[in-house]
């Protein structure tokens, strides 16, 4: 997959990062890969939606966060998500701090993971429910991730 979206966005590609639950080992997760992609303008983006569509990528615009492009894989059956940032886009630090942070705390793993097998029994069919029970958590995760990730990053 990562060699095919390499030739599709080209020149325009930056790096492409695996994301997301499945990214990070013993973790409760979907079976949907999450893949974020950094680009140099994201305003370009929307020029590649035709080359999207016949490896069964549904163009979804920004889908209710500015300055990201976003595109489904697998219908109501998704398999892949793919979130489009340009470079220096904040959102990129906060989605690789939050994987990073994951991975090097087994106990924040627990605690969240925990939480979300909690949440999915409660609302299996209630998206909403589930994403706004997460709410705090991940809140609390992401600044103690983001704190973390700037030590270790010297930033």
């Amino acid at each position: 997959m990562k060699k095919l979206l390499q030739k599709i966005f080209g020149s325009e590609l930056i790096e492409i990062h695996h994301i997301g639950s499945t990214s990070v080992k013993g973790l409760s997760a979907k079976p949907i890969i999450d893949i974020m992609i950094v680009v140099k303008n994201i305003h370009r983006i929307d020029n590649y939606n035709t080359n999207m569509i016949p490896i069964g990528y549904e163009p979804k615009g920004e889908n209710g966060l500015k300055g990201r492009r976003y595109f489904q894989k697998g219908g109501d059956k998704r398999t892949h998500h793919v979130h489009i940032y340009e470079i220096d886009n904040p959102a990129i630090e906060r989605h690789l701090a939050f994987r990073d942070y994951l991975r090097e705390h087994p106990d924040a793993v627990k605690r969240y993971g925990t939480l979300k097998e909690e949440l999915s029994r409660l609302f299996p069919y209630e998206i909403h429910s589930y994403i706004s029970g997460k709410e705090q958590l991940v809140l609390e995760l992401e600044r103690m991730a983001i704190a973390w990730y700037r030590k270790e990053n010297r930033f």
